[in-house]
C-alpha cells in the first residue's frame, strides 16, 4: 500500500515548475501501479500548447476555470470544477487558464517524475 499526502511533495524534487504551471507528482512510474497522479496547477491568463503523443492523460478539474481547445479541428471546450476530459486520441491542444486552476492528472503509461514539455509540446517517451 502507498500513502502519500501533498503538502509533502510540495516544495521537493516532485513539485515540478514550469512558466504556465507546476506539478505535484503523487505516483510516478517507480511506484509500479502503471499510471502516475499528478496534482498539477495551471496559472491564470496563460496558455500552454500540449501534445501529449506518448501518454493518454486524464484530467479532472477540482478548481477554477479556463479552457481546451484543440489544435486539428479548433473545438473549444470551457473547464471548470466538476469537468473531466481525456486526450485519448493524443489530441494537440492548448490549454488555457481563465483564473487559477487546480487539475488532477493521470497518466499512461506513467511518467517518471521531472518531464516537461519539450518544443512540440510532450513528454518523452516512457517504456
Amino acid at each position: 500500500m502507498i500513502v502519500r499526502y501533498l503538502e509533502e511533495r510540495i516544495g521537493t524534487e516532485y513539485d515540478v515548475v514550469a512558466p504556465t504551471w507546476n506539478s505535484r507528482r503523487l505516483l510516478l512510474k517507480d511506484d509500479g501501479v502503471g499510471f502516475s497522479l499528478h496534482d498539477t496547477r495551471i496559472h491564470a491568463g496563460t496558455e500552454t500548447m500540449i501534445w501529449y503523443k506518448h501518454h493518454v492523460e486524464a484530467v479532472y478539474c477540482i478548481e477554477g476555470e479556463g479552457e481546451i481547445e484543440l489544435a486539428e479541428t479548433r473545438e473549444k471546450f470551457p473547464i471548470r470544477a466538476g469537468m473531466l476530459y481525456v486526450l485519448n486520441g493524443h489530441e494537440k491542444h492548448w490549454l488555457r487558464g481563465t483564473t487559477d486552476m487546480r487539475m488532477v492528472c493521470i497518466f499512461n503509461p506513467a511518467c517518471s517524475g521531472r518531464e516537461i514539455h519539450d518544443e512540440e509540446g510532450a513528454y518523452e517517451a516512457t517504456s
